[in-house]
């Protein structure tokens, strides 16, 4: 992938950065968004007119929305701008999955070839809608500079998988932002961290989980199952996590601030709470337009579970044109409903070594379906996990899978799914005020240094590099 390979990191990255910081103010907009899309047609190639077609029809109905001017009906603009939107992402995304459902359910014989999907079209098409949506709203002005939304959509740091920049919360830094060496970095930082994440831990859990889910059902036993699906379960968040990490950081370094997408999700004691530290920039997407729209929480009870499994089946079809996808979500929907009900509320708030552990086992269970290629094979798999009757435990079985260098890694995924990180950085910023050394800047100094080595070498060393969320 373009994001992970080595030309990208050694010669597009610093080039980049170069050519920003050498521009001047005026020009250093059009020089990252040129950038961005140079990046997005090294991976994509045509598919950067789909692009540009996108940021141009965005443009025209953002204007037309905003337009005070004229006498205009902004609702039909803002339905039409929406359609335009969906019906990109549905024909690329989603249009031959459901042809297939119509061939299946009414003996029809549509004859559809596969569609590419374009690298990122689900995140730059959602930043889309939000930028028409808050200019409806009048939140903000319309954009009058086509490079200025251009920017926006393509910004190539968040631009394949995240995460969802919202336009208002960008808006002004679109016009002026400021630069400093501290911030940049941090920034550096901060992509370190990302890039420690993605090669030293997800890749190595990865490669694990790939090696256990291509195995055939009679193939796999309980300890087996397990090993594919905790190694899983902590690869998707380092993974994901990781390429949010890299994002804030490179948008630091081109003097963006985006708003954190993860916060120790595993941590959480209940899927409510779950879905508030996870994938952030997503949950909040479609609280903001699409569950509040609906009413909310303000409706009555069958009201408000019609407006929970409506964004938690559409949550689950963001993801992906599939069955498996679809029942993601609604699984989390399930109990994200039976949360809302006051025994199991109360009984969760009181007991919470018992909430920690069902929330980890929900969402453990959930990755099933999210990890496996079709709803049969999901149910096998789960039900390898719980099949007592052909329990079996072969110890070398086990230790062709898990070297030690894994359980070191899975020790260390364990540890940093914990917030030990922001306590140590906090321990650290109070030491400063009673020294003239800053411990903070000999830390996060050591660290870039000491985790890039690894990286490199992990880089050099290793072929499996794939990005989970690039698919979306």
């Amino acid at each position: 992938m373009i994001f992970t390979s080595p030309s990208f990191l050694f010669l597009f990255l610093p080039i980049v950065i170069l050519l920003y910081y050498i521009s001047t103010n005026t020009f250093k907009n059009l020089i990252v968004f040129l950038c961005s899309l140079f990046f997005y047609s090294w991976g994509e190639g045509v598919y950067v007119l789909l692009m540009l077609f996108s940021i141009g029809g965005n443009y025209i109905f953002g204007l037309y929305i905003g337009n005070k001017q004229k006498k205009v009906r902004k609702g039909y603009f803002l339905f039409f701008a929406i359609l335009f939107n969906l019906g990109l992402l549905f024909y690329y995304k989603y249009a031959g999955f459901f042809i297939g459902i119509l061939n299946d359910v009414f003996n029809f014989e549509i004859n559809s070839s596969p569609v590419h999907l374009p690298l990122g079209i689900s995140f730059f098409t959602f930043q889309s809608i939000s930028y028409i949506v808050d200019v409806y709203r009048e939140e903000v002005k319309p954009q009058k500079k086509l490079i200025n939304l251009g920017l926006y959509i393509s910004l190539f740091p968040q631009l394949i998988a995240g995460p969802i920049v919202r336009y208002s919360d960008i808006n002004l830094q679109l016009q002026e932002r400021k630069h400093s060496f501290k911030k940049f970095s941090e920034g550096i930082y901060r992509f370190s961290i990302g890039l420690f994440k993605k090669i030293i831990i997800a890749n190595p859990l990865g490669h694990v989980a790939d090696q256990i889910f291509e195995l055939d059902t009679d193939q796999l036993s309980i300890p087996i199952s397990w090993i594919g699906i905790l190694c899983y379960t902590f690869q998707i968040y380092f993974d994901f996590s990781g390429y949010s990490d890299m994002a804030i950081g490179l948008g630091r370094m081109f003097g963006f601030k985006f708003e954190e997408n993860f916060n120790h999700p595993y941590i959480s004691r209940s899927i409510q709470e779950f879905w508030r530290r996870w994938h952030i920039s997503l949950s909040t997407w479609f609280r903001d337009y699409l569950y509040i729209p609906l009413g909310g929480n303000r409706v009555s009870k069958k009201r408000l579970y019609f407006n929970l499994f409506t964004v938690f089946f559409l949550t689950g079809l963001w993801h992906g044109a599939s069955w498996n996808f679809i029942i993601w979500g609604l699984f989390h929907g399930v109990f994200i409903s039976l949360e809302r009900i006051t025994i199991i509320k109360n009984f969760l708030i009181k007991n919470s070594y018992v909430s920690y552990i069902y929330t980890l086992f929900v969402v453990i269970i959930s990755w099933v379906f999210f990890r496996s290629p079709t709803l049969s094979s999901s149910l096998d798999y789960i039900y390898s996990m719980f099949n007592i009757v052909d329990f079996s435990f072969d110890i070398f079985e086990v230790r062709s899978l898990i070297s030690n260098e894994i359980i070191i890694v899975f020790i260390l995924a364990i540890l940093l799914s914990l917030p030990l990180r922001s306590k140590f950085e906090a321990f650290l910023s109070k030491k400063e005020r009673n020294s003239k050394i800053k411990p903070i800047y000999i830390y996060k100094f050591a660290f870039i240094f000491i985790s890039l080595l690894f990286v490199f070498s992990k880089i050099a060393s290793s072929a499996y590099n794939p990005f989970i969320y690039f698919r979306f």
